[in-house]
């Protein structure tokens, strides 16, 4: 059975995919065994409990220092001996220490097709806001692996989203989601559980 630890930040929609698809047998050989967000407000949390799946906010507020915040989310995460950790929304930067860790066990989705629209300060809406500024015709999103870089671990699964001419930031933002990051998350942690054997 694969342990699959979520870190995310926000509403959890990423994070639901993933329990909808484990509920419903679709991703076999996979549990999620927790859920981490650095925010205390975080839906996120709400919808783990819903499910009875423990979570916890580790937040850098609560600590003095980065060191500080980054030696407790490791010991959050290895408290749940995660086989795979997986960044849904997660929107704080991945300690080394994390990293180093679990290296090759990180994944994370991103909402372009990268290497579009990726990088030091692509996130959220701002990432949309950009694909439309620069008039592309097609977007998406990526799951990647997560090395020390930000958006440059080998890609796994990435799908394709039309921009239409109507669209804003928060219409092509929900589409891309349904169309893309609900399928590929779940798509891609069904490809490692299916791994694990």
């Amino acid at each position: 059975m694969l342990r699959v630890v979520v870190l995310v930040s926000g509403g959890g929609t990423n994070l639901q995919a993933l329990i909808d698809s484990i509920e419903k047998g679709e991703i076999q050989n996979a549990q999620i065994v927790g859920v981490i967000s650095n925010n205390k407000n975080a839906f996120a949390l709400e919808r783990a409990k819903n499910h009875g799946i423990f979570s916890e906010c580790v937040s850098a507020k609560d600590y003095e220092n980065r060191g500080d915040f980054h030696m407790a989310l490791l010991a959050a995460i290895n408290n749940l001996k995660p086989d795979l950790i997986v960044l849904a929304g997660y929107l704080v930067v991945i300690p080394p220490e994390v990293i180093q860790e679990y290296s090759g066990r990180i994944i994370n989705i991103h909402p372009s097709l990268i290497p579009s629209f990726c990088g030091t300060g692509y996130y959220g809406l701002k990432v949309h806001e950009e694909v439309l500024k620069r008039g592309v015709k097609v977007t998406g999103a990526t799951v990647h692996f997560v090395d020390e870089g930000t958006d440059t671990g080998p890609i796994i699964l990435q799908k394709a989203v039309e921009v239409k001419d109507r669209d804003d930031p928060k219409t092509l933002q929900r589409r891309v989601m349904e169309e893309a990051e609900w399928i590929l998350l779940p798509k891609a942690v069904g490809l490692i559980a299916a791994k694990k054997g």
